[in-house]
């Protein structure tokens, strides 16, 4: 490949309570990505473990230092020369936990490391709620970091909702986004690919988004269908429903240019001002 090509994968998972075997079930899908040709290789959120309770969560989780699945992916990365960009561990940070992402080099090094800024609160039609600021602290910034290739700009999961979010990392200079992601089935269905697309096209930015799939030992259901979008919002790879596997795609960073010329949003951006109109 050259410096402007690189092929980039996502192992979709079915992360369960047992955070050894998640662990391994990553370990092995990043190699098959290696063995596939992939130089990046993304996991979904919450790769290492699954839990509601928040009780066996706190368990189970560790610092990042502690981190046995943050030590493994370092290892692999360094192992199979591939950059891998972990969606999100569960981590300690205090009292509470923190929804974290991690870049990890081609030499097993930590380049970056993004705490997820929007927690998801919301009551479903179906009776599924969740409360993860209840759990979670969200993080304060926005990270960018530059792979081989060109800029990454780190979200996780319900980030991908907040297209300022977005924006701002690609006026930071980012050319390949992310939302790795535990979307639910119900919100999946309904939203999934177009929230994707649609962060891909407004950017002019490729799209890499890997994500949990399936009904978990926690008793959520996750809605799968692992994304690589380029920037004229063209799919490029998906994922075969909720089922674990890995995907891959071609990424050409000349499309990224070639995007942003036919369509230049973001230059033609101004800064918007509301005011409420009067009889």
């Amino acid at each position: 490949m050259t410096a402007s090509r690189f092929v980039a994968a996502c192992v979709q998972m079915r992360s369960g309570r047992d955070p050894a075997r998640n662990r391994d079930a990553a370990v092995a899908g990043i190699r098959e990505a290696a063995e596939r040709g992939a130089h990046y290789v993304q996991t979904p959120e919450m790769t290492s473990l699954l839990e509601r309770d928040r009780a066996s969560l706190f368990e189970k989780i560790r610092a990042p230092e502690d981190d046995s699945t943050l030590g493994a992916l370092r290892d692999v990365a360094r192992e199979r020369g591939v950059v891998v960009h972990v969606g999100s561990l569960a981590v300690k940070n205090g009292d509470k936990v923190a929804n974290r992402a991690f870049v990890i080099d081609r030499d097993g090094a930590i380049t970056a490391a993004y705490d997820k800024l929007h927690l998801y609160d919301v009551d479903l039609p179906n009776g599924e709620s969740y409360r993860e600021s209840a759990t979670y602290t969200g993080g304060a910034r926005a990270v960018v970091t530059d792979l081989p290739w060109g800029r990454l700009g780190v979200a996780i999961c319900y980030d991908v909702r907040f297209p300022a979010l977005y924006r701002a990392l690609a006026e930071a200079g980012a050319e390949i986004l992310s939302a790795p992601a535990a979307f639910t089935r119900q919100t999946g269905e309904a939203h999934w690919h177009v929230l994707q697309r649609a962060r891909a096209i407004e950017t002019g930015s490729f799209m890499i988004s890997a994500a949990q799939g399936g009904r978990h030992e926690d008793g959520r259901e996750t809605y799968g269908h692992s994304l690589i979008v380029d920037p004229w919002g063209r799919v490029l790879a998906e994922a075969d429903g909720n089922e674990p596997g890995v995907i891959v795609a071609e990424i050409d960073m000349a499309l990224v240019t070639d995007a942003r010329a036919r369509i230049p949003a973001l230059r033609h951006a101004r800064p918007v001002v509301v005011e409420a109109a009067r009889a």
